[in-house]
């Protein structure tokens, strides 16, 4: 029987595993004991783009429900070594390690947050990186609710005005008064750079900067982190904000996973894959999403975000497959690129273009955001195998549509 491993069930895990049974499918007799197996450190797929919002209660959905009824196999367990020589995985359980073999790998095991060691960052700090971590932070500030009133408990710095620093300053008072912290309270955003926002362009960070000072959110601009403690924070430019909650948001970098194969990556550690999703000189391994980059347009690198990572796991998982049985490979093409910024209570920011141009924003964008964040980047839900395969072609959708 011939095996094919799936590593990570992320956005493009998930569709990866997806496709490769809609292939099996398709081949019929010749595939039909092929083995899907994915193994991933959680039992669910975590709807990652979320875990910056009020409500956690609908991002982690069991793996069981989506992959069970297809007839894919999935394991809890933390990859430890890939060898690509010898065709193996090790992987580690409970009950202890063990080899897996395979005839082809996929590799999708996303990124991870960058942590530098600042002092007091690993024992203070809070992040959104995953389910886990975004339930701990709000589980800390349902605490602070709890706790007498102090400037600390009220105050919230978060570092890195990136995409994720902005959708997490931008709905934090929405969180602390979800947490019971009501009346003044301070939320200020800090990065390096000497604007927030700095690869939406001129345009962008215009409307990211009215929307956070509507919101209230301060800046702190053109300065780095020295230390954190439990009740502050402190600035290379030597001021202490007083604070319990330091959420760090400050870069990405692809999973460490990606320096076990003897490849080309770029300056995120990504591995560099072709328009196939195979590995640049490694002719049985493929990679999908925030852990490959691809010229997806023969010109930029992909993005890491589910808007490139979901259609990358549904070529490579087709892809796969087809290599397997010696058919033709699919090549994966997208000709578009927007972003939808999600800006609290005051609406949103949907840009379009490489060079991110302002389409809409305010409620119109809202509402864009919120039907991508909880509509259409979800697979289907109701275990029907048929609409879970044919949600797994290999297409490539539109751009969002504006939504009035």
């Amino acid at each position: 029987m011939a095996r094919i491993l799936v590593l990570g069930a992320g956005f493009a895990g998930l569709w990866a595993a997806l496709g490769a049974a809609r292939k099996r499918d398709e081949i019929g007799a010749r595939a039909a004991d092929t083995e899907i197996l994915v193994v991933d450190r959680n039992a669910y797929h975590n709807i990652r783009v979320r875990n910056y919002e009020v409500d956690l209660g609908d991002v982690a959905l069991p793996l069981k429900d989506l992959l069970d009824p297809v007839g894919v196999r999935h394991r809890v367990a933390e990859v430890a070594a890939i060898d690509p020589a010898r065709r193996q995985v090790t992987i580690k359980t409970s009950a202890g390690t063990e080899v897996l073999s395979y005839d082809r790998l996929l590799l999708t095991t996303g990124s991870e947050l960058v942590r530098p060691a600042i002092s007091g960052l690993a024992a203070h700090g809070f992040d959104v990186d995953t389910y886990e971590a975004a339930m701990r932070l709000d589980a800390h500030l349902a605490a602070l609710g709890k706790q007498p009133p102090s400037e600390a408990r009220t105050s919230v710095a978060v570092v890195g005005a990136g995409f994720t620093g902005i959708e997490v300053a931008a709905e934090m008072p929405a969180k602390l008064a979800h947490a019971g912290i009501t009346g003044d309270h301070r939320v200020i955003l800090i990065d390096p750079n000497p604007v927030v926002g700095a690869t939406f362009g001129t345009h962008g960070r215009l409307v990211i900067n009215e929307a956070l000072a509507a919101l209230g959110v301060e800046t702190r601009l053109n300065v780095r982190v020295s230390a954190i403690s439990s009740d502050s924070i402190t600035l290379n430019s030597g001021e202490i904000i007083p604070t319990k909650t330091v959420v760090w948001c400050a870069g990405m970098r692809a999973s460490p996973l990606a320096a076990s194969l003897p490849a080309r990556r770029d300056a995120l550690g990504r591995i560099k894959v072709d328009h196939t999703m195979r590995v640049e000189g490694l002719a049985d391994v493929f990679a999908a999403g925030d852990v490959a980059a691809c010229l997806i347009d023969g010109e930029h690198p992909t993005v890491m975000s589910c808007q490139f990572a979901r259609p990358m796991g549904r070529f490579a998982g087709h892809n796969v497959v087809a290599d397997l049985f010696g058919e033709k490979l699919l090549q994966l093409n997208i000709d578009w690129y927007v972003t939808v910024l999600d800006l609290g209570a005051w609406g949103a920011l949907y840009t379009t273009g490489w060079d991110r141009e302002v389409h809409t924003t305010g409620a119109a964008a809202k509402l864009t955001k919120q039907t991508i964040n909880q509509q259409r980047i979800y697979p289907p839900r109701n275990g029907d195998r048929a609409a879970l395969l044919a949600a797994a072609a290999p297409t490539i959708q539109t751009a969002p549509p504006t939504r009035k």
